[in-house]
Formats: structure tokens, sequence, C-alpha cells
């Protein structure tokens, strides 16, 4: 879509909004998603759009399905009136999208809070503040009212969440800590997949050795923002990808193959998580265990030392 005159000097999500016809959290979800690009770049939601700008969405009807409230079991690690704290297992998606309808996150949650879900996220994503990937274990943090939802999403903003994973990746790092500071966009080349691109959006993340293995380490990452993909699409960039990720080039090595039954997608695992409480402020502090085939695969890693 090229901009028209009457456009020109609107905010970037006020004009999605509008001329997808959802709503402006919808149409700010799509951005920070990078499904939104403005002259073929991603841009912020405030971005003042210029006249000649081209826009172009890319958003998977996602508003054409609906969530119905499944009986699916939680890992429920914290429940109050304002908040519930679950520890996602792999395979699992967050929020229903096109080939996965239902078994979701949100069909469980929807079922288990009998509507006691924030409705800021429209009808497939109550209560969702931030995801993590379908085989990705570990913590997310759900609000239960809209008050609640607004203050973790201002959290989220401003860095106030921290979110701490645990990953197996290829290699070993020069340093034990480092941190990746490189800018994520939209593949250009593949629309499905995230990549460091110039004119993407600011992402950061902090890592640091746990422990090494024969030509795999065992790694934590602090995420400093929040980008689809990020922690998978940064450790590919500076040659460290996740064992089990094939999309972001992981996979190939023989350790990988010889052990295919233990993974069912990149070895990463959102082990903790701290934020003040939404109402008495208090902060939470919450952290898992690793799953049982991420300790599996580090049996057999020390097994290689």
């Amino acid at each position: 879509m090229k901009i028209q005159d009457a456009d020109v000097k609107k905010r970037l999500d006020v004009f999605v909004s509008e001329a997808q016809g959802v709503t402006r959290s919808h149409a700010q979800g799509m951005i920070d998603d990078g499904l939104v690009l403005v002259n073929g770049r991603v841009e912020a939601k405030n971005y003042k759009l210029r006249a000649g700008d081209e826009i172009e969405t890319m958003e998977e009807e996602a508003e054409l399905l609906s969530a119905e409230a499944e009986n699916i079991p939680l890992d429920i690690v914290y429940e109050d009136e304002h908040i519930i704290v679950v520890n996602k297992p792999s395979g699992m998606v967050v929020h229903p999208a096109p080939g996965n309808p239902n078994g979701t996150l949100v069909n469980a949650l929807m079922y288990h809070c009998k509507g006691s879900l924030s409705a800021i996220n429209g009808i497939i994503r109550p209560g969702i503040v931030h995801r993590i990937d379908k085989d990705t274990s570990g913590l997310l943090v759900v609000a239960k009212n809209d008050d609640a939802h607004i203050f973790l999403s201002s959290l989220l903003k401003d860095h106030g969440i921290k979110r701490v994973y645990h990953a197996i990746v290829t290699g070993h790092f020069k340093a034990d800590t480092g941190t990746v500071n490189a800018p994520i966009g939209r593949c250009p080349s593949d629309r499905k997949r995230m990549a460091v691109i110039a004119g993407g959006r600011e992402a950061v993340t902090h890592y640091s050795t746990v422990c090494e293995y024969k030509s795999f380490t065992h790694a934590k990452m602090e995420l400093e923002t929040g980008r689809t993909h990020q922690i998978r699409v940064h450790m590919s960039h500076i040659g460290h990808p996740i064992i089990g990720d094939t999309v972001y080039g992981g996979g190939k090595t023989p350790f990988e193959k010889a052990n295919a039954g233990l993974l069912s997608g990149q070895c990463l695992h959102a082990k903790e998580l701290i934020f003040p409480h939404p109402v008495t402020k208090e902060i939470m502090h919450f952290e898992t265990d690793l799953p049982k085939e991420f300790i599996s695969l580090i049996e057999k890693l020390k097994c290689l030392s």
C-alpha cells in the first residue's frame, strides 16, 4: 500500500489498525512481530508516515480464528487473582494461529481461568503478555485482567521483566561472558525467518557460559529486548547455533543426528522470570528445573568430554 496525502504524519500503528480493520493493540503486535514493513524495513509503531511510503503487511489472518476453552493440563507455578505463571512444555504453541487452531496454551488457560483473562490482545491472545516459541519450554506470565496486562506490558517495554534462558549451543564462546547487540528483522529472502539485518529493530542478548563440553556449551542468556526468535537468531549470528534449531543453523552435527530422538526443536528453556507484582509491587522470582530432555542431553555431552 502506498501512503496517500491524508495519511501523512499518521502513526504507523494507527494506519495499520485502520487499514487492516484490527484493534490498535493488535496492529502494534503485528509491528512488534516484524509483520509490517515500511519501504522494506521494520519501523517502530510510533513511526510517522511520509508521502510515498510503501507499507507491506504480512499478517497471517489470525483474526479469522477463534479460541475455544480446552481441558489441557497446565504446569502452574504461581496464580492469584491478577496473574498466572505457567511452565510451558516444548511442543506447545502459545496461541492459536494458522496451522495450530487448537491445543495451545491459550486454549488451556481459557478452560482453567474460565473467562478470567485480560481481553487486551483480542479473542485469540487473551492474557498473553509475552510469548516463547513452540519448541522452547519454560516460564510465561499471563495477565488475568486488563490492569495487570497494562502494567506488565509497560514493564516489558521498559526492560522491567528479567527473563533468563538456558540453551545448549554448538562450539565454545571466545569469552565466558558477552553481549550480542545486533538489529533483527524479517529475513529478506524468507519471510518466515528472522535475521540480523540493517534497519532491523534493536536487539540485545547477554550470554554467559554455564559449562563447556566437547564441541558444545551449556549457556545462559538474558534478554534485554524481546524480538521474535531473538536468542536463536543471535546465537546463529555469532556462529553458535542452538542444537536442534534447524531453522537457524543447528541440527547439523553428528551428536545432534545421533540424539535426534531427544530433540524436538531448539534446546532452549526459559528458566527464570523476575518482575514486580502488578498490584503489590513485591518482586516475584520464579525459576524452573531444566526439562528432562535437556538434562539427558547434558548427560550425553559429559560422555563426550
